[in-house]
């Protein structure tokens, strides 16, 4: 608790028990939550094993079931268990019986933990289902409702001493619970148009939309040339419509008034703000009179033209200005051509579409290029470490048969490991008959025969 208190939630902190170095990859930090710190308490105690002895040290704790799978891949939980299973010091996870503990009725788990592993365990992890193995106690103790009898506990250590396959015991290799984490990309795809309604949504691309209109509408282009003199009225006028509560519910007088943030209040009092959208829909203006309202079904061209356009006009706008140009007259639509974000020399790059190198012609020339990834479509997928030829293979089989144009971001690929008792030990309940549904719906049927002429007759008799 010490150790959370101290490093929980500081993303900042670098205490070397809790980062580990691993090899050619990032450093993998072991700080979980701050909600749950049971994982962080097993880390602090595996610090503390004696390697210098013939025994060694094993550890056994009571966790619950959150250990098991919390915390996404690369993440503190997540870290941790990979930083165990990889230095195979997990022996054994068993299942204890829900309603072991005094007013708590979750599932609850004892890891069996050691540094000296027998030669027949070395690589492996033993999952013990001792969940239906208690004794019922006659009064229950808030929600503790049963104990382990002497016999229970013999029946789980020995169990765990023969190390062997049965229904309640599983034996699976480490990396077993592994899994790539791959994040799958598909591109953008854009097009363009200068139209009046777009361009002029410029004048308010510094946020803050509804407002700005407001005020807009009431002091018009004085906003621009006649701030100093206008200020007090503005301000006047953004308090009354930033008190009017913008998530109030319609009809509600006694609902509590919207406090409107200081930062963008700051920013909408800011007369350099104004005057930067105001360059920026002179900008789109200007482009729109020189390229016209044509619709470009290839963004890569568009931005092309806008280039072209700024080079012949010598307009002054910076990248940003672009981009929000660029922005704000295109829209996603699946039949459009990719956007291109990069284009490689000829021989500097292979063609690789797995991982987002494509082969395109561009003014001409076959090259290689690689396109901006749509955020919108950005998914990601699970590949467990013992996929038969990896994730290229999962990849081939899973996902490009429905998404023929989608890749692989190497670069955020991540390691995870989280462990599933549902998953090896669920037994699903047997389907029922189709004579036994079949005599349910004729029993029915019997039941209700004559209901409807009942109730007809009733009300017509109501009726008369």
């Amino acid at each position: 608790k010490t150790d959370l208190e101290r490093m929980g939630g500081k993303k900042d902190m670098k205490d070397p028990r809790f980062i580990i170095n691993h090899g050619d990859e990032a450093d993998l930090s072991l700080i979980t939550r701050s909600s749950d710190g049971q994982l962080l308490f097993l880390v602090n105690n595996l610090t503390k094993m004696k390697n210098n002895t013939p025994l060694g040290s094993r550890i056994a704790e009571v966790h619950n079931g959150s250990s098991l799978f919390t915390g996404d891949a690369g993440q503190g939980e997540s870290n941790i268990r990979r930083w165990i299973l990889e230095n195979d010091w997990l022996e054994a996870i068993i299942a204890l019986p829900t309603g072991m503990f005094y007013n708590t009725g979750i599932a609850t788990y004892i890891w069996v933990l050691s540094n000296r592993k027998e030669e027949r365990r070395k690589g492996k992890v033993q999952l013990i289902d001792a969940s239906g193995w208690y004794q019922p106690r006659r009064k229950n103790l808030g929600k503790k409702n049963c104990d382990l009898g002497d016999a229970d506990i013999v029946r789980i250590l020995q169990t765990f001493m023969d190390f062997k396959e049965t229904e309640q015991s599983k034996i699976f290799d480490n990396t077993a619970f592994g899994f790539w984490k791959i994040t799958v990309e598909r591109p953008l795809r854009l097009k363009s148009q200068f139209t009046s309604k777009a361009v002029e949504a410029l004048r308010y691309a510094s946020g803050d939309e509804d407002l700005r209109k407001s005020l807009y509408a009431q002091f018009g282009d004085d906003i621009y040339s006649r701030w100093n003199p206008l200020r007090a009225d503005i301000e006047a006028s953004l308090n009354a419509n930033s008190s009017k509560g913008e998530d109030d519910d319609e009809g509600e007088e006694d609902a509590p008034k919207a406090t409107l943030p200081e930062k963008r209040r700051k920013k909408l009092l800011d007369p350099a703000t104004w005057q930067q959208d105001k360059r920026l829909l002179e900008c789109a203006h200007t482009l729109f009179q020189h390229i016209g309202g044509a619709v470009f079904d290839d963004h890569n061209r568009f931005r092309e033209a806008v280039d072209d356009a700024i080079d012949t006009l010598n307009l002054k706008v910076t990248g940003a200005e672009r981009k929000a140009i660029l922005k704000a007259v295109s829209w996603r639509d699946e039949a459009a051509a990719p956007v291109i974000a990069k284009i490689h020399k000829t021989g500097k790059a292979k063609v690789d579409p797995l991982y987002g190198r494509f082969e395109a012609t561009v003014d001409g020339k076959l090259c290689v290029v690689e396109y901006e990834s749509d955020t919108d479509l950005r998914d990601s997928e699970q590949v467990p470490l013992l996929e038969a030829g990896g994730i290229e293979a999962f990849f081939r089989r899973e996902v490009l048969p429905y998404t023929q144009d989608a890749w692989i971001d190497d670069n955020a690929t991540k390691i995870g490991y989280e462990i599933s008792f549902t998953r090896y030990f669920y037994k699903p309940q047997a389907l029922r008959s189709l004579e036994d549904i079949r005599a349910d719906i004729e029993a029915l049927e019997q039941e209700t025969e004559g209901l409807l002429d009942d109730i007809l007759l009733k009300t017509n008799d109501k009726a008369a």
